[in-house]
């Protein structure tokens, strides 16, 4: 699943037709190293896709709160 984030330039040609210039298409540094540290952490594709989208928020989360302690068996 790929999110796009663009910024839209509409650009006027030659021929007086507008069409949109996209910029930034894809999968950004902060999605896939959520979704890396999401993975070694939870085990859970879908933890991993919900922090995918939030990118940094969660790297931030993760920054602050520190490691997940594993409870014993």
């Amino acid at each position: 699943m790929l999110f796009m984030v663009s910024c839209v330039n509409y650009d006027s040609g030659p021929n007086g037709y507008v069409r949109p210039v996209y910029l930034f298409p894809g999968v950004g540094l902060g999605t896939i190293v959520a979704v890396v540290v999401s993975w070694s952490r939870n085990k859970s594709i879908l933890w991993a896709i919900i922090h995918g989208i939030l990118g940094w928020l969660y790297i931030i989360y993760v920054l602050i709160v520190g490691k997940k302690k594993d409870k014993p068996v």
